[in-house]
C-alpha cells in the first residue's frame, strides 16, 4: 500500500475549501474539549466547594 502523503506535490496549494473545513474541524475539537473540562472538572469542584460551605484549602490551612 502506498503512502498517500508522499503523492502531494510540495508546491500545489491546497483548495480554500479544504483549509476551511481543517481549520472548523479543529476548532470544533477545541470546543468540545473545553466543553469536556467544564463539566467534567470544573462543574463538579464547584458543587463540592458549595456543599462545604464555600471554605477554600487555603481557610482550611488558617484553621
Amino acid at each position: 500500500m502506498d503512502n498517500p502523503f508522499k503523492k502531494i506535490l510540495h508546491n500545489e496549494e491546497l483548495p480554500e475549501v479544504l483549509k476551511e473545513k481543517v481549520l472548523n474541524d479543529v476548532a470544533m475539537i477545541k470546543l468540545s474539549i473545553d466543553m469536556a473540562d467544564l463539566f467534567v472538572v470544573k462543574y463538579p469542584n464547584t458543587i463540592g466547594d458549595l456543599l462545604a460551605g464555600g471554605s477554600t484549602k487555603a481557610d482550611k490551612k488558617e484553621d
